[in-house]
């Protein structure tokens, strides 16, 4: 049986194949996992990814199932039990900025009538396919992950540099980033 091809950074651990094969480069559309996507790629700064996944279930639990309209309303001691909790990454900056991003996603939310509507519109509803032919081909921000940073910003969020927000554009679909050979850039080609 022939093994699938896959992007060389999923390598050989199961949490990874599975969040390459199954989530990373798919489109998303719910508000909530646009939440949880933009609150772990802001936790990952500094860290690898494979830290966030291993923890990902814990910060589901700790951060009621990413719900925006919940996390906008953490007080000091839920921030103290979240600080306190060894199952997420308690960095006191990456907490609050959960929380205050919770705030200002519910303001785009407002706004637009969803975040979905909001984000997507940057692409014109449709994933960019960027046709990489290897990982190198690959950036680390992009002019759109730059614009998207600075108007997420005006809104009042942090932890939304260019990297992370081009993190979160491939963990979301927004780009296909996929190289050419892997077997989910032909899927999602199809």
């Amino acid at each position: 049986m022939c093994e699938k091809k896959r992007c060389p950074w999923a390598g050989n651990l199961p949490i990874y194949i599975d969040y390459h094969d199954n989530e990373w480069g798919r489109p998303v559309h719910d508000d909530n996992k646009l939440f949880e996507m933009l609150v772990l790629e802001g936790m990952q700064a500094g860290l690898s990814w494979i830290t966030i996944l291993k923890k990902r279930k814990a910060f589901r639990e700790a951060f009621d199932a990413f719900d925006p309209r919940k996390v906008a309303l953490y007080e000091k001691d839920k921030i103290q039990s979240l600080l306190a909790n060894e199952g997420i990454i308690r960095n006191r900056l990456k907490v609050n900025a959960a929380v205050s991003n919770a705030k200002s996603f519910l303001t785009i939310q407002r706004k637009y009538g969803s975040f979905d509507k909001f984000i997507w519109a940057y692409v014109d509803y449709m994933p960019i396919d960027k046709h990489r032919e290897k990982m190198a081909d690959i950036p680390a921000t992009t002019a759109l992950s730059n614009k998207i940073s600075d108007d997420l910003k005006k809104f009042g969020f942090t932890f939304v540099g260019s990297k992370i927000i081009y993190a979160f554009m491939q963990a979301t679909g927004m780009v296909n980033d996929h190289v050419k050979d892997c077997f989910v850039y032909q899927a999602m080609k199809a």
